[in-house]
């Protein structure tokens, strides 16, 4: 077996360091908690996982050849991203009620996380997880990587099931070490990230971000 090993890489890493639906969901777990934040790459590398075994098992190949499933696979992912966008800005606004100018300017931070008594609710480690996962399972682009990007570097002369597998699974070994250290970094900018001000815009941001990659999305054909 000749996998083309130096040429995935390239291209995986390429896939990694552009930024896309996984990157805003981990980094804004991360701005929180980098618990949250690992439970978020934790989903998102399990999402993988999923589009994986279908590539290897031919499930995607029927999704691709079928204008209907593929349809409703990408208008999932779509609506997902545009309610993780609506959540985001809703999050913000709350946030502006709680914390006005004049608090927000008393407010210190204190070991680098943000006080407790904000008017987002804490997040479980559960639900960002189920936030990675589903915002990458939903995504045809991650479906078509497996499809049609990762069988290029497959030697045709041995068996592409166990060869989708083995690139599969450095693909996802290379996001988890990836992921930590965005999630790392994250933790370090927490200080600042978790003031108020700088909360509320990020949401906001991030929020805008959600709603335009979904709504891009679905307007793809």
């Amino acid at each position: 077996m000749s996998v083309d090993l130096a040429g995935f890489l390239g291209v995986v890493l390429l896939a990694y360091l552009v930024p896309g639906p996984d990157f805003l969901v981990v980094v804004r777990a991360a701005a929180r908690s980098t618990s949250l934040g690992r439970a978020a790459a934790l989903g998102a590398q399990t999402g993988l996982c999923v589009h994986m075994c279908s590539a290897a098992l031919g499930l995607s190949v029927i999704a691709a050849r079928s204008a209907l499933a593929f349809t409703v696979i990408k208008l999932a992912g779509a609506a997902y991203l545009v309610y993780l966008g609506v959540r985001a800005l809703l999050d913000a606004r709350e946030d502006a009620r709680a914390f006005g100018p004049q608090r927000a300017q008393r407010w210190r931070p204190r070991d680098g996380h943000a006080p407790r008594s904000g008017a987002i609710a804490p997040v479980g480690r559960r639900t960002g997880f189920t936030q990675g996962f589903l915002t990458n399972v939903l995504n045809p682009k991650a479906a078509l990587f497996f499809l049609s990007v990762l069988p290029q570097f497959v030697d045709r002369g041995a068996s592409p099931t166990e060869q989708i597998f083995l690139l599969g699974a450095l693909d996802i070994v290379i996001g988890i070490v990836y992921w930590q250290a965005v999630v790392g970094l994250a933790g370090r900018l927490r200080a600042v990230l978790g003031r108020p001000a700088w909360r509320r815009r990020c949401e906001q941001i991030s929020g805008c971000l959600f709603i335009a990659i979904g709504v891009g999305v679905a307007a793809v054909e």
